[in-house]
């Protein structure tokens, strides 16, 4: 009787061919190909300090080497570490939207942060602060990744398709920005028009020192809205200067501590060094100091200068500094100053928030808000311009922008002299309405004859209702034969 195999003998006598066969089989591969079989390539911890810094005027990453935006590398399956520190103390970020890496916001005052990742595909990947204009003056650089893409064996077409997409998507697309009421901590940050510097006058050269601060804090944008302002001095404008031809001017620039950006000073007034922008950079907590020499009479406009400039000078960043003549300015019985600035904002213009700057609409040159001096009613109901009949105003007026001119115009009254562009050498008489460039100036003087309030406003006059409105009140007996309401008499 023939005895049938229990079906435990069957498996191992297969068991037991198979063997020999499996190991002929690995030995007539190719040595590269066994080797990877057997020996597979070990996957490590790749981990990189990054310090942020400013070298030669422009930000920068800084390793633990001091090379500049070093190009960092990485083999497909390692796993990267990034640890982060603000060197100079502003607020940063770090950001490969290829690869879904974003770390968290760091400064001096939040300490270093670290994010770490695993790496799955091949190829060159740039890296970089995506803080506004951090990027374009120098936050970047390179990882470069070796190896065979996991994701391209591994993931389905479309899979890998989409991930592309989202990455592309993520290099343009703002992040929406987090809808909250205004600040209950925000205050005025309306520069009083009538804290002009003592007129000159005819004297000789002299050595002039102003020290100012730059300041970020929450301001009252319009009754029920907030917004962060960037300032000199607190203010918008920033505070008037004033020094004659010939003066030798000693200008410092303080970063308060608590800052997140670093800011800068940029003044028409000067010759040299970017108007001072290229030796200001200045970060929270620091101090620097420019020198230059008045040498042209005018009405300039100052302005920080850091990247991105017009969301700095958006964010109020700008002043004005007079340069008077020899022999001064002619004697007016009072003067004001007055700035005119736009603001792009995230939400509608009037929303009861705190605004967030938009980018967008400020590179697209789209307006929320017109204001004087910084904020809606800064010269209607914080501040009011004040004459008596019969005396002889000067306005300097000026426009941050960044971007839109100024129709400069007061209902009700015509510009005796105009001081067009700020050149003091040669004024208009008997003017209407003037134009002032952003980035530009003008000097008007009117005698006022009637009593009355008179609106400061730029011609371009849908801005009123965004906020570019003022008020000039005269008091006073009027002027016989002037005006007066009714047929003639």
């Amino acid at each position: 009787m023939k005895t049938t195999p229990s079906l435990r003998a069957i498996a191992a006598a297969v068991c037991v061919l198979a063997l020999p066969l499996s190991v002929q089989a690995q030995a007539s591969l190719p040595a590269s190909a066994a080797a990877t079989a057997v020996k597979p390539a070990a996957a490590t911890l790749k981990r990189y300090e990054l310090q942020t810094n400013i070298v030669d005027g422009k930000m920068v990453f800084i390793d633990a080497k001091g090379q500049v935006n070093p190009v960092l590398a990485a083999k497909v399956g390692d796993t990267v570490e990034l640890v982060l520190k603000s060197g100079e103390g502003a607020e940063h970020d770090l950001l490969i939207p290829e690869l879904n890496v974003a770390s968290a916001k760091f400064s001096a005052n939040s300490g270093s942060t670290s994010v770490r990742f695993k790496v799955t595909r091949a190829g060159t990947f740039t890296y970089y602060c995506s803080i506004p204009g951090h990027r374009q003056i120098g936050m970047e650089g390179k990882l470069e990744v070796t190896g065979t893409s996991l994701a391209e064996t591994a993931a389905p077409a479309s899979a890998a398709g989409e991930s592309s997409q989202a990455a592309a998507l993520a290099l343009y697309t703002p992040a929406p920005s987090p809808m909250r009421g205004p600040d209950p901590s925000a205050v005025s940050v309306a520069a009083n028009p009538a804290q002009v510097p003592a007129a000159i006058g005819a004297r000789a050269p002299q050595l002039l020192k102003y020290r100012m601060e730059t300041v970020e804090l929450p301001g009252k944008l319009d009754d029920g809205t907030s917004f962060t302002y960037w300032t000199f001095n607190r203010q918008v404008p920033g505070p008037m200067l004033r020094a004659k031809v010939g003066d030798t001017v000693e200008l410092t620039l303080f970063n308060a501590r608590d800052s997140k950006m670093i800011h800068s000073i940029d003044l028409h007034a000067v010759t040299g060094g970017h108007g001072g922008g290229q030796h200001t950079q200045v970060a929270p907590g620091q101090e620097k100091t420019v020198t230059f020499k008045a040498l042209n009479p005018g009405l300039f406009v100052y302005h920080c200068a850091t990247p991105l400039v017009p969301q700095h000078i958006a964010a109020g960043m700008y002043g004005m500094i007079l340069v008077e003549p020899e022999g001064g300015l002619s004697k007016v019985d009072r003067e004001y100053y007055v700035m005119q600035g736009e603001m792009y904002t995230g939400r509608p213009h009037g929303a009861p928030v705190h605004q967030e700057p938009n980018l967008e609409k400020m590179a697209n040159e789209l307006p929320d808000y017109y204001v004087f001096n910084g904020e809606v009613g800064a010269l209607s109901k914080t501040h009011k311009l004040q004459a008596k009949v019969g005396e002889t105003v000067r306005i300097y007026f000026g426009v941050g922008g960044p971007n839109k001119i100024s129709s400069f115009h007061v209902i009700g009254e015509i510009f005796d002299k105009v001081y067009s562009e700020g050149s003091i050498s040669s004024p208009k008489h008997d003017v209407q309405t003037t134009l002032v460039a952003p980035g530009g100036a003008t000097i008007v003087e009117l005698k006022v004859q009637h009593p009355g309030s008179y609106l400061l406003v730029d011609h371009a006059l849908s801005r009123a209702g965004k906020g570019a409105v003022g008020v000039l009140e005269v008091t006073g007996e009027p002027v016989p034969g002037v005006y007066h309401a009714g047929a003639a008499q």
